[in-house]
């Protein structure tokens, strides 16, 4: 099944539900790291990316040029995100409601406090220098050492030639490198 996204789109667009779990297919990895990369946390960025596609297939019929998918799920799953952080801010200005366990009886996450913490810190500061970087690195450089996709899953995710996609995975790394301490660069992946 060779069908062009377009060719996808028009089908979906015409209710065929097994064209728009097509278009889910090839473009959930994509949608996902965006949202990573924003989000900071994979559970939810899952959550966003599940949103984007329900509130993607309920407006597929507003999508005016079917060429055009792929700027305009991104689109979407930017409103979503932006839908998000505004609910989040609402949620911070209410009381917390009390808790009436003992902390001690709350389970941990198996990791020393300390060390959870310093993990947790070193991801924000990756995320906070891949988040400054240009677009044209961030989303590769997401997409193979965040989300773990291969180099041809890549390359059709952001119409790359594989040449192009190492180009720039290589530079993005240096950029990357650059811009983190050096005991965090020294870690990265070349």
């Amino acid at each position: 099944m060779n069908e062009t996204d377009s060719d996808l789109v028009n089908r979906a667009m015409d209710g065929d539900r097994a064209a728009f779990e097509e278009l889910v297919r090839r473009t959930s990895r994509l949608v996902f790291a965006r949202l990573y990369l924003d989000a900071g946390n994979a559970h939810r960025a899952e959550d966003m990316v599940q949103e984007t596609y329900l509130l993607a297939y309920c407006s597929l019929h507003k999508l005016a040029k079917p060429d055009g998918f792929r700027p305009w799920l991104l689109a979407i799953a930017h409103s979503v995100l932006v839908d998000a952080v505004r609910r989040d801010a609402r949620v911070k200005r209410t009381t917390p409601p009390r808790a009436d366990t003992p902390l001690g009886l709350i389970p941990g996450s198996g990791q020393p406090p300390d060390i959870e913490a310093e993990r947790e810190e070193r991801r924000q500061r990756v995320l906070a220098a891949l988040r400054s970087m240009p677009e044209d690195y961030r989303l590769p450089l997401t997409l193979r050492y965040i989300v773990g996709s291969d180099y041809e899953t890549i390359s059709a995710q952001l119409g790359l030639t594989n040449g192009a996609l190492r180009g720039q995975l290589h530079r993005g790394l240096k950029m990357l490198r650059d811009r983190l301490p050096p005991e965090f660069a020294n870690e990265i992946d070349s």
